[in-house]
């Protein structure tokens, strides 16, 4: 706990900056900080930036209503922010307190991820103390959406930053090969939806038409008559040329060629469609000197829910830094803003089960619910950004998760999932480790050669016990 007084943050270089680097995690400024027009939000920005360049939590207190009013007044703003978010604050004259809790253990792994240590506190005055080790009641907030914003301004201003770096990066890598077409397999769900708009926005930063994108869709055994229609009325809507290949009667023959048993809807059953469809995809690349625009978004990348050698690759993968569940919310932004067709068709996707389809319909009804198989997207983004962003451990990400969702999953089914959650992130490991190029959009990327470096053969024993 290091401390400084008032009008120290507005120095050039405030003491709480030496007091972080001598090893002080939460800074406390006691302030007598008078009142003027716009000085609150000027106030409120200087807390907020020390505590994020310090990875620090930062505690401001104000003089308040108690202090002589003969020449200027006193508020009583109180906040306490940590790393740059905002967790308490009693307004000006509002005449309470500012209440929360800090995650030191966070602060601490934030430093350590970017490197600076704690230097020897000579020519401090250290004074050494103790709290005691107690469970403390959790009241500040946490999101069950980590990766989507909590504001709806927020949120608007996310969709279009996360298009923009997917946008530009498929136009950068479209100049670079000079391909002369996108092609994409769509199939009326969310992760070929949002594909397909990026795509159509890369080609218009190329100053090309959207229909220099090949969209395809792959009809098999287990396609629903609602999919396909999406897919197609989605094309439609955007003005990109759809081509349909119906692969049943290929992967019928192959599964034949190989002497898997007619009937047996097995892994070998539902892969070799996944790898029937990339196959398509690349070779309709290679006649049409294009590049295969990749689908899987981070949630799947993470789960390791993909065919290895089918949808697993492509030649590059616009969603792989975008999670399910700001998927699902730029869908719905993008379908709000477009009206129309196009409003019409994504609402529709938005609504269906997201689901791989390989497994036969059953009187024209999709059987398989992904949801169902690997856990809800929402605690699996949430378990995701806990433990990869913020280095969590097992029993708080926990904790975290049954007061974030308590009243929607009690104890033992987030622990059910959670379990879920690292035995497939560690299992799936090398599906990862040789995954194609994919930007990152936020601060969680599982790219093995920049943000995420882990053996395929770890073992999750240690996350489990």
């Amino acid at each position: 706990l290091g401390v400084e007084l008032c009008e120290d943050l507005w120095a050039p270089e405030p003491p709480s900056t030496a007091l972080a680097l001598h090893g002080a995690t939460v800074i406390a400024n006691l302030s007598a900080s008078d009142e003027a027009v716009l000085k609150p939000e000027q106030r409120r920005r200087l807390v907020q930036v020390q505590s994020a360049r310090l990875n620090c939590g930062y505690l401001f207190c104000s003089a308040g209503e108690g202090e002589s009013t003969t020449d200027v007044v006193f508020s009583g703003h109180d906040m306490i922010f940590e790393n740059g978010s905002l967790l308490a604050e009693a307004p000006p004259f509002g005449g309470g307190y500012a209440l929360t809790e800090l995650d030191l253990q966070f602060l601490l792994r934030e430093r350590q991820r970017h490197a600076y240590a704690a230097q020897p506190a000579d020519g401090y005055r250290c004074v050494p103390f103790q709290l005691p080790m107690r469970e403390t009641a959790l009241t500040r907030a946490y999101w069950r959406t980590p990766f989507v914003a909590d504001t709806q301004p927020e949120r608007e201003r996310r969709c279009d930053e996360v298009l923009a770096i997917q946008a530009h990066g498929l136009k950068k890598r479209l100049q670079h090969t000079g391909a002369k077409r996108a092609v994409i397999g769509v199939s009326g769900g969310l992760d070929s939806t949002l594909a397909l708009i990026v795509a159509v926005r890369a080609l218009a930063l190329l100053g090309r038409p959207a229909t220099d994108v090949l969209a395809v869709t792959m009809p098999c055994f287990g396609t629903t008559k609602r999919t396909r229609g999406n897919a197609e009325r989605l094309c439609d809507a955007l003005g990109v040329p759809c081509r349909t290949v119906d692969i049943a009667a290929a992967v019928a023959q192959h599964l034949s060629d190989i002497g898997h048993a007619p009937g047996k809807a097995d892994t070998a059953f539902e892969n070799a469609q996944a790898r029937e469809r990339t196959q398509v995809l690349m070779d309709l690349a290679n006649m049409e000197n294009g590049l295969v625009v990749g689908t899987g978004d981070l949630s799947e990348i993470a789960l390791g829910f993909a065919t290895y050698g089918g949808d697993h690759l492509s030649m590059y993968g616009v969603n792989a830094g975008v999670p399910k569940t700001l998927m699902r919310d730029m869908l719905g932004i993008l379908a709000r803003r477009a009206g129309g067709a196009l409003e019409s068709v994504l609402t529709d996707i938005l609504a269906t089960p997201v689901s791989p389809e390989l497994l036969p319909a059953l009187d024209g009804q999709n059987p398989q619910r992904t949801e169902e198989t690997v856990g809800p997207y929402e605690l699996h983004d949430f378990f995701l950004y806990h433990a990869v962003r913020r280095g969590e451990c097992r029993e708080k990400i926990q904790r975290l998760a049954e007061y974030a969702f308590a009243g929607s999953y009690d104890a033992a089914a987030i622990a059910h999932w959670l379990e879920t959650f690292y035995r497939r992130f560690f299992a799936q490991q090398f599906k990862r480790s040789c995954m194609p190029d994919g930007p990152r959009v936020g601060n969680v990327s599982l790219s093995p050669r920049g943000d995420w470096r882990m053996p395929s053969d770890a073992v999750p024993a240690a996350w489990l016990e």
